[in-house]
């Protein structure tokens, strides 16, 4: 289980096991590779011990995942699981410090420019700390920038009869 996998590789397998009766010709249109390529992998495939091939008949195969083949495909759902819960505890720890950053300066209410879900991290911790949501932009603005939560203060006007007393 020391090779590399490459992502064609994990792709085609990751096909067969939704469907053993799959053709070449779909998987091809399916991860947009030429047949030939499709071949080879699943010859290399086939090579690695991570799928057998039985003839239904002249001209139907099926492929189906050995013991091997479902390792490498659950060794990889575990990777993609780690490495999202890694991208998931950055960003939390990001969105603590700027809802923090904002409590400290007193913001009870901010417009979250975006709504992806990494802005649902900072949406939701903000929420736990207290902070609303502005529907619409308003005084403080947070929006991301590569890979980072950036806050903007608007300056609020001063009216002029701000200072007056009736």
């Amino acid at each position: 289980m020391n090779a590399e996998v490459k992502s064609q590789e994990y792709e085609l397998l990751n096909e067969i096991a939704q469907d053993s009766l799959v053709t070449q010709a779909s998987l091809s249109a399916r991860l947009d590779i030429a047949v030939g390529s499709v071949n080879w992998y699943i010859k290399r495939l086939i090579n690695r011990g991570w799928i057998k091939v039985s003839h239904l008949d002249r001209t139907r195969l099926q492929y189906d995942l050995t013991r091997e083949g479902m390792q490498v495909l659950k060794q990889r759902a575990l990777q993609y699981a780690r490495d999202s819960l890694g991208v998931y505890k950055d960003f939390r720890c990001k969105a603590k410090a700027v809802a923090e950053d904002l409590s400290g300066k007193g913001i009870d209410c901010v417009y979250l420019d975006g709504s992806d879900e990494i802005m649902d991290i900072l949406r939701l911790t903000c929420i736990e700390a207290g902070i609303a949501m502005e529907p619409t932009p308003g005084h403080v603005i947070v929006r991301l920038e590569d890979q980072q939560y950036v806050v903007g203060i608007q300056e609020v006007p001063v009216t002029e009869d701000a200072g007056k007393e009736n």
